[in-house]
Order: C-alpha cells, then sequence, then structure tokens
C-alpha cells in the first residue's frame, strides 16, 4: 500500500492533510472522488455482466453437447493441443560441480548473480557455444 492510499483510507490522516485546503477545493476533491467511484462501479458492472454472458453462453454449449450426445472427450480428441515452445538455455555455468542453465530472460537467477559477482564476469562470457 502506497503512503497516498494509506492517507486516503485512514480519517486522521486525510483530515490532517486536508485541515490547510478551503470548503471549495475539499469540495472539488470530493466530486471529483465521486466521478472516480462511478467509474469504477460502471467498470465492475460491465466486468460482472461480461462475465455473465460467458457463464450463460459455456451452460448453452455444455447444455448442446449434451442433447446432441457429444462428450468432452470426442472434443479434446480433434482439438490439437497447443504445445508451449520451450526456450532453450543460452547461458551456462558451473557452480560447485552443479551445472546451472538459463534462458536470458527474465530475472537474473540468484546462480548467475552470485557467479558474476565473485568472479568478475559477464552473460557473454557465459554463453553457451
Amino acid at each position: 500500500m502506497t503512503d497516498f492510499v494509506r492517507m486516503l483510507t485512514r480519517k486522521n490522516s486525510l483530515r490532517k492533510q486536508c485541515q490547510d485546503l478551503s470548503t471549495e477545493e475539499l469540495s472539488k476533491i470530493i466530486a471529483d472522488l465521486g466521478d472516480i467511484l462511478e467509474e469504477h462501479q460502471a467498470q465492475e458492472l460491465a466486468r460482472t455482466e461480461a462475465e455473465k454472458i460467458k457463464a450463460l453462453k459455456i451452460e448453452q454449449i455444455r447444455q448442446a453437447m449434451l442433447d446432441s450426445g457429444i462428450d468432452y472427450a470426442d472434443l479434446k480428441e480433434i482439438i490439437p493441443n497447443v504445445v508451449k515452445k520451450k526456450v532453450l538455455a543460452k547461458y551456462r555455468v558451473v557452480v560447485d560441480g552443479n551445472t546451472h542453465e538459463w534462458s536470458g530472460r527474465g530475472r537474473t537467477p540468484v546462480v548467475f548473480q552470485q557467479y558474476f559477482d565473485a568472479n568478475n564476469a559477464t552473460k557473454e562470457s557465459c554463453l553457451i557455444k
């Protein structure tokens, strides 16, 4: 939770921050927060309606499948499985006799960072050839 949100959600903190504001400024802030609340409520309502529509469509499909005698297993046979492509390792280090590999994506693994720091090495020095 950020300090700003913490201040907004604590009445005494909010009161302290608002003590130097005029009545007009407070009224504008309240009106703006009211507008933001309405936007959030509208988004939440739209999301809920979309979920209801999706659930209804799923139920209609399930019922149509039951009515026609089609089982999920029948569909599973004709729908191809999408296999995620495995990302190959690009870097390799050997630490204490253990080989560690990394694709180079995402955060640097701790083992690699420790290796870089201890050996004054770079990623390029660990490239798999």
